[in-house]
């Protein structure tokens, strides 16, 4: 069974029809990209998934239960990572889990056990504005993790970072996911990214915005070294402009 289902989905501003007909699906585990360029519904669609906004038709499923119109269910993690500037690393990771009814106390227990393997052990006490930016956008990974441990939409997660530290972020992204198995939809304009991180990737393009096709990206996880320098890696990228 699919973790999450969008079925013929489509949406309108006024008169403007930003997404027509769209349909997706993510499994357990996997690290699907939804990939276009700039205007083409992208955000729309993730805030439709989300329970933001009512689509004009179409449904949203999760674990084979319809969810559409209800926000709650899935965790949405935004370009920026909204920390709190007066609030501890520690502070602003738990909130979701304060939103839920939990208490202080046991919401910090809950979370003290990620730290470490999201790379934030130390971090705890710390302020957003004493950590890198590579390190905070964990901390807002870990907060939209706790949640939702089922499924995260990210919206151009790595957008933000220079070339290094984004490199650096995609191998650790990688290797957290692969520990904590959430399944994850993310945005990106940048194609290398889409292929070096995503099990599939589904081309969002037009006015309205239309599925043109799914790109299935088969070299296994995490990618070796030197594979933005490869022939296979040349070639999805040919053929995802093409689409474009």
């Amino acid at each position: 069974m699919q973790k999450l289902e969008v079925k013929n989905v489509s949406k309108s501003f006024g008169d403007k029809l930003v997404l027509q007909d769209v349909s997706l699906a993510l499994r357990q585990g996997e690290i699907v990209c939804l990939l276009g360029v700039s205007g083409g519904g992208k955000t729309t669609l993730f805030n439709v998934i989300a329970g933001l906004l009512s689509p004009d038709s179409g449904q949203i499923l999760l674990n084979g239960q319809e969810i559409t119109n209800q926000s709650g269910h899935i965790s949405y993690m935004l370009q920026k990572d909204l920390l709190l500037p007066y609030r501890t690393i520690e502070d602003n990771v738990i909130l979701p889990l304060l939103l839920k009814g939990i208490n202080k106390k046991e919401a910090r227990k809950q979370a003290s056990a990620y730290f470490a393997e999201f790379g934030l052990d130390g971090t705890q006490k710390k302020y957003p504005s004493q950590l890198s930016g590579g390190m905070r956008q964990r901390a807002a990974l870990l907060r939209t993790y706790l949640f939702s441990q089922d499924v995260a939409l990210l919206d151009e997660p790595f957008s933000a970072l220079d070339t290094l530290t984004k490199a650096t972020m995609h191998r650790w992204y990688l290797d957290v996911m692969e520990k904590i198995q959430l399944s994850t939809l993310f945005i990106t304009h940048d194609i290398d990214e889409a292929i070096l991180l995503s099990d599939r990737i589904y081309i969002l393009s037009g006015s309205p915005g239309t599925i043109r096709q799914e790109i299935v990206i088969h070299q296994p996880k995490p990618r070796r070294d030197d594979f933005n320098l490869s022939t296979e890696f040349l070639e999805y990228k040919r053929r995802i402009l093409s689409l474009l």
